[in-house]
């Protein structure tokens, strides 16, 4: 029995390296020690639910949705394809991303604040002509509200159908609140601070979003070449269709991506709750850290162009 324990062990915490290492870089024990060991206030205490929803292995599948969303905006599309990195180098993308989200989230005020300078500094500089003609800068604060509100959104909603402890009605209103802190940090002007005032807010960019080839291809590059080992495609799958069942219906038709809205129920949302506890299996700390169990940053994509 004990040598079934010690092997169960060796197992979870090779796969737990495996997956942290593609989320976080060679940087992460690094970043995770400074993130979550160094002293100082935060912007959120251990009681707030934006802790919990960046903790929770759906972030995964929120994630993807989310980029999935975003790129349905061109002018937000625009600005990924001609400054991003996420074809060419789309783990390091991710791993800055979710380093941002991690030190925005847990890290001390000072290094929160500093991770939201850098971001700015390099919004300031990421600007151009879309292909149907129009000017784009990412510092514009219409364009970062809809960033915003789009990853606010697919971050909820895969805490709420795949999460381990989804939130009541005051802690989803908590969350929105929570993400509003760092919306305005980075230039969003009177972002949203419940769900109601999101909802409201997505259906007002609703006349500006378009199906157009750069998204088709994010979404093609996403869910049918998923820059991931032969061996992680089938769990990778479960997460995609995961991420793709929490889009709205007009989107994932805009994206052309096939829906079964009565498979979602009784297989996909199975899967994703299957998969998302695989990882929050295999990530569980062996001891926990100071002040509580230490969370691994997790993958967030969105369409931020932060190199």
């Amino acid at each position: 029995m004990g040598l079934l324990s010690d092997n169960g062990r060796v197992l979870r915490d090779r796969i737990g390296e495996a997956i942290f290492s593609r989320v976080a870089g060679p940087d992460g024990p690094d970043n995770r020690a400074r993130i979550h060991d160094a002293p100082g206030p935060r912007w959120f205490g251990p009681e707030r639910p934006v802790r919990q929803v960046h903790g929770d292995a759906s972030m995964f599948i929120g994630g993807l949705a989310a980029l999935l969303l975003q790129s349905l905006h061109p002018l937000a599309m625009a600005a990924v394809a001609g400054h991003s990195g996420f074809r060419g180098d789309p783990w390091g993308r991710l791993q800055r991303t979710s380093t941002f989200l991690a030190t925005t989230t847990y890290g001390p005020a000072d290094s929160a604040q500093r991770a939201v300078d850098r971001v700015r500094a390099v919004h300031a500089t990421v600007q151009g002509t879309a292909p149907d003609g129009r000017q784009y800068r990412a510092a514009d604060p219409h364009l970062l509200c809809w960033v915003h509100i789009a990853e606010v959104d697919c971050f909820l909603r895969a805490h709420q159908r795949f999460g381990a402890r989804p939130l009541d009605a005051a802690g989803c209103d908590a969350y929105v609140e929570d993400m509003a802190r760092i919306a305005t940090a980075l230039g969003v002007p009177d972002p949203p601070v419940n769900r109601a005032e999101l909802t409201d807010r997505l259906a007002a960019y609703r006349d500006e979003l378009r199906s157009t080839p750069e998204a088709r291809g994010v979404a093609r590059f996403l869910l049918l070449n998923p820059p991931v080992p032969v061996l992680a495609r089938l769990p990778y799958g479960a997460l995609a269709a995961g991420a793709v069942s929490l889009l709205p219906l007009w989107a994932s038709r805009a994206l052309r991506l096939p829906r079964v809205p009565p498979a979602e129920g009784v297989l996909v949302r199975p899967l994703g709750i299957a998969v998302t506890a695989g990882i929050r299996w295999a990530l569980a700390p062996g001891a926990p850290a100071r002040g509580g169990q230490r969370v691994r940053p997790l993958p967030a994509p969105g369409v931020r162009a932060d190199g």
